[in-house]
């Protein structure tokens, strides 16, 4: 969750830390910083979609594949995702790094490390961050991308999720 005075590190280029800055100031001033998402499935492989609450103040109302936020100064991938998770679903669950990426879409540039998890299905949502959540089968998100209003970073974070796979399919 994201409040007002949140303080982030500044990364460079090459996600190296520069110092702690708020978070309003690495959006406003475009200064690269880290969040974190996780890519949560059950047991079946069904992937969790959620729709953010309206009065979140990034991309409000928009549905999203990750569930994260910005880390913390001195906070790894793994442990935002996990914190975020608990935060945002009230579940504690281990988390795997899978990869990152500098991610140009969105409010200001960051770098966006991906995790996955897999979640009971019955989660807790917290109401002030999700306002909806369901389980998808991989073979419906093509489609659910093209008809739903996604953040901007959802397409890239499923096409790079999947498209590491062996057999080579991807979700687009």
């Amino acid at each position: 969750m994201c409040s007002v005075d949140e303080v982030v590190e500044r990364v460079d280029a090459q996600d190296r830390a520069l110092g702690p800055v708020s978070r309003r100031d690495a959006v406003r001033k475009g200064w690269l910083h880290r969040i974190a998402v996780a890519v949560c499935h059950d047991r079946q492989g069904r992937i969790l979609v959620h729709r953010r609450a309206d009065q979140v103040s990034r991309f409000p109302g928009c549905y999203e594949v990750g569930i994260g936020g910005a880390l913390g100064v001195g906070e790894s991938y793994e442990q935002a995702a996990t914190r975020e998770l608990e935060e945002e679903l009230g579940v504690s669950v281990a988390v795997r790094y899978r990869f990152k990426f500098l991610n140009r879409s969105g409010l200001s540039p960051h770098w966006l490390g991906v995790c996955d998890a897999v979640v009971p299905r019955a989660v807790m949502p917290n109401s002030g961050e999700v306002a909806w959540h369901g389980w998808l089968n991989e073979s419906d998100l093509p489609r659910i991308l093209q008809e739903w209003t996604f953040t901007p970073d959802s397409p890239e974070i499923l096409h790079r999720y999947f498209g590491d796979r062996p057999d080579g399919t991807s979700v687009r």
